[in-house]
């Protein structure tokens, strides 16, 4: 209850509404000015100035107290402007795997013809680092904010928070916006996944091994290759006996079989979170030994292929499944 209520108090007095798209403007209503800790003791001051100049009757001293209290002004007008009537716009977030932390580019434009100083940009909220940066006139700045990743999905940016104690300190101007920016995030791929299952298809050989006419490299060992497939020579490096993994040579230009990575195969009693961790695994390490790979989630289904737009599209269906 108190949670919703200060919510409801946020928008209606800091203007904190939904996410905002393309490009938004910091106008005199989304700018606030309040003193900081610094400013509350230099009141401080000029109170106990005020009081020793009345009990004293010192002309000097109500000389002072009036100079001093005519910065506060000129320091209110000049933070206020230098925040006030900039442009704000949301650049591409990058994608990232579970547990990763993704980044949120944000660009802060200015096209007045004064210099902003000493501008402050993070996400709101404790515990968050913050950015300074200078803009130019007439000219653009950006920033780039790290955000911690839990989930696969979409994740939308939180709440930034710009703010800024130029020129003395003793007033903080500060606005917040919620760009209508998400990053996409993919499943955390499974630590110790299992070798990437057998081929799925065959093209010339009755037997649906990769082909014999180029020697392409190694990749780890399948159920089904030939014995006379096996890189001893890479296998010798390590203790099969001890855990060590098992490698085939692999060859290009020949016949062979094209993995492919169908989500319906892998067993029933599995969470499908750990599926989808399984199958983005075998999608990086298909990519990395620049297998063709199919890849069949549902409905969404992709013939054999490789490259990054491939591993992206498979990357995506997976962040994205049953979302």
């Amino acid at each position: 209850m108190f949670k919703h209520l200060r919510q409801t108090l946020r928008k209606l007095i800091f203007l904190e509404h939904q996410p905002e798209s393309g490009e938004v403007f910091l106008n005199q209503r989304r700018v606030f000015t309040l003193p900081s800790k610094a400013g509350w003791m230099y009141v401080l001051l000029l109170l106990v100035l005020f009081v020793a100049s009345t009990n004293y009757n010192l002309s000097l001293g109500f000389a002072l107290t009036f100079v001093l209290a005519s910065v506060a002004p000129v320091n209110a007008f000049l933070g206020f402007r230098n925040l006030a009537y900039l442009h704000l716009q949301a650049g591409p977030a990058q994608a990232v795997f579970a547990g990763e932390e993704t980044q949120y580019t944000l660009y802060l434009i200015n096209r007045r013809p004064r210099q902003r100083y000493a501008i402050w940009v993070g996400f709101a909220g404790a515990g968050h680092t913050q950015q300074a940066l200078d803009i130019a006139p007439d000219s653009r700045a950006s920033v780039r904010l790290s955000y911690p990743t839990e989930r696969r999905g979409w994740q939308a940016i939180p709440r930034v928070r710009l703010q800024s104690w130029f020129p003395l300190g003793l007033l903080c101007a500060w606005s917040t916006w919620l760009p209508a920016a998400q990053a996409l995030v993919y499943p955390q791929p499974e630590a110790a996944a299992p070798p990437l299952p057998a081929a799925g298809s065959t093209r010339n050989d009755a037997q649906g091994h990769a082909g014999a006419e180029d020697f392409a490299g190694v990749r780890a060992y399948q159920t089904g290759d030939p014995l006379k497939h096996l890189a001893w020579k890479q296998i010798a490096r390590v203790d099969p006996a001890l855990g060590g993994p098992l490698f085939s040579k692999q060859f290009a230009g020949g016949a062979g079989g094209d993995v492919l990575l169908d989500f319906s195969s892998l067993p029933r009693q599995m969470d499908t979170e750990l599926k989808l961790s399984r199958l983005t695994s075998w999608v990086l390490e298909a990519e990395h030994s620049g297998l063709p790979y199919g890849f069949r989630l549902g409905a969404t289904e992709f013939g054999a292929a490789q490259g990054p737009a491939h591993r992206d599209a498979c990357l995506r269906a997976l962040a994205l499944y049953e979302l």
